[in-house]
């Protein structure tokens, strides 16, 4: 597969932010819209506004030849020092920094993570659970549901169910928290099929009760996000590729513009029928 190249600044439409995949976006609509590139001072004077906790503190760093010059693992950079290695006017690099600002302890644990498994494997090597890290950082959603029936549908890679035939249940019985900054990086190309890989999250039937498209986006959405963050760091989570769900956001009411028509699902490449013998895991409960 050819290495998917991001448009220049100059030619993205202000629309393409629109998306439903920027929403939570609007506070950096400047830094994604706006005819100049944040700087790295701008993007620690975010990083400097929020209450960090952990030991070391974080910074974003231009990464230089003079920055590479340390010989550090970018992972082992930023648990020894709090230093994020960042190109300058790239996307990839710039939406990464944006989601270091909105989740900086789910990142800092899969930072913790990636660095345990270096210490075992080396530098050269790469693990299952480093795999499973990376697909989760680059391209990961988190998937809050509170009805077990859309659970059991979306194993079944029944596309049509999901997204067609439930399309009401999507914001009410089910919500999606994009994480990934590659996801959000291809979707500055619209049209793209988006295929986001999925960590699930249940709401227990005895949390149910008063959540509803209100609760879904902020009171579940930030538990979860909690839960599998503390997941995550007890190495219950991300110890092999195979954890994590495929989900095609493009599937979802509005994150497409050819899926209002059920043939969509059938048609479109990214809608895979389930591989033989595929089984998931049980979601993360809440």
């Amino acid at each position: 597969m050819a290495r998917y190249i991001a448009p220049s600044r100059e030619v993205i439409a202000a629309e393409t932010f629109a998306q439903p995949v920027f929403d939570g976006f609007d506070a950096d609509r400047d830094w994604l819209r706006g005819a100049q590139w944040p700087s790295v001072a701008a993007l620690n004077a975010e990083l400097a506004a929020q209450a960090q906790t952990h030991a070391p503190a974080l910074s974003f760093v231009a990464q230089t030849p003079a920055l590479l010059a340390d010989g550090l693992h970018y992972e082992k950079r930023i648990a020894e020092f709090g230093r994020i290695a960042t190109r300058e006017q790239n996307w990839h690099d710039l939406l990464n920094a944006m989601i270091w600002l909105r989740h900086p302890a789910l990142k800092r644990v899969l930072n913790q993570r990636q660095v345990q498994e270096i210490a075992c494997v080396g530098a050269k090597q790469r693990s299952r659970a480093q795999c499973a890290l990376t697909h989760f950082d680059e391209g990961g959603v988190i998937v809050v549901l509170n009805d077990p029936a859309l659970l059991a549908i979306w194993d079944a890679h029944d596309w049509q169910g999901l997204f067609w035939q439930n399309r009401a249940a999507w914001g009410k019985n089910i919500h999606v928290v994009v994480f990934g900054h590659a996801l959000l990086e291809h979707a500055l190309s619209p049209g793209l099929l988006l295929l986001g890989k999925a960590l699930a999250v249940m709401i227990d039937a005895k949390n149910r009760d008063g959540f509803g498209v209100a609760g879904l986006h902020r009171l579940d959405a930030n538990a979860a996000i909690a839960t599998i963050a503390q997941g995550i760091e007890r190495g219950e989570l991300l110890n092999d590729p195979q954890e994590l769900r495929p989900l095609p956001l493009s599937g979802i009411q509005g994150w497409h513009a050819d899926n209002n028509h059920a043939d969509f699902y059938r048609d479109a490449p990214c809608f895979r029928p389930l591989r033989d013998g595929r089984i998931y895991p049980p979601p993360t409960r809440i």
